[in-house]
């Protein structure tokens, strides 16, 4: 289980969270949306620990245990993932290097060759992704797409137990955003993972039916529903969709 409690965060004396409250079962799969700039991506970087954010008051906890205050090496060895809106390039480290290395960090078994570069051509091949980046320095000289699928590889071998998603739909066209999101869905189901999606489209929705939709607006969740409410954001807008403290819509 996920549960973020009443998490307060600054950045630059700037308050970006507030009281921001979530609990994610085991399996289950959520969805926050929210206007632009409003701390979805902030509140990835939070989860994972990013130095440059103060937190105020609150807590994070994984698994029955706190990671607020863990490096962010061991909020992934836990098994969480991230997969951000723009993956970072790694020059001189190709994938295959990078995930074999996490593999020994992760456990102190001995790592099969045969079974590891097996498993990444594989998923090469439910990705349609070309295997030659398995041998390629990470995401230099990758399309927006092509970056998407290769932190979808990393998944395939790493296999977190908790996927953050932050607009993985960004930069994929129409095809690849289907490959993407089957590649998604077969992991869920075959690895009974939970999974947080940052949006504000419902275009990714489509394809990968959430368990709940929330609205983040003010530095914390203010509605929450099903999928369906993420179709109610795409016909009238946010705004009537956020409800202030009195219970009235903006």
């Amino acid at each position: 289980m996920f549960k973020v409690s009443n998490l307060t965060a600054y950045i630059e004396n700037k308050k970006i969270l507030d009281g921001f409250s979530l609990e994610i079962n085991d399996g289950e799969i959520h969805t926050i949306m929210g206007k632009n700039g409003i701390g979805k991506s902030t509140l990835c970087k939070i989860i994972l620990n990013d130095p440059h954010y103060e937190i105020k008051a609150g807590d994070i906890i994984y698994n029955n245990k706190s990671i607020l205050k863990k490096p962010t090496y061991e909020i992934a060895k836990e098994g969480i993932m991230l997969i951000s809106q723009n993956p970072t390039s790694i020059e001189g480290v190709t994938n295959m290097e990078v995930l074999r290395t996490a593999l020994r960090e992760k456990s102190s078994e001995n790592i099969n060759i045969f079974k590891f570069n097996k498993e990444m051509e594989d998923a090469c091949a439910r990705l349609e992704l070309d295997p030659k980046f398995i041998h390629k320095e990470v995401n230099v000289g990758a399309s927006g797409g092509e970056r998407k699928k290769i932190e979808l590889l990393h998944v395939a071998i790493l296999k977190p137990s908790f996927l953050i998603l932050d607009e993985i739909d960004s930069g994929l066209d129409v095809d690849a955003l289907k490959v993407v999101a089957n590649f998604i869905n077969e992991y869920h189901k075959e690895s009974k993972c939970s999974i947080l999606i940052i949006t504000h489209h419902k275009q990714i929705l489509d394809y990968i039916k959430p368990n709940y939709v929330h609205i983040l607006s003010e530095g914390k969740i203010v509605k929450t529903g099903d999928h369906h409410l993420a179709e109610e954001i795409e016909t009238t807008g946010f705004r009537s969709n956020i409800i202030d403290e009195n219970g009235k819509s903006e």
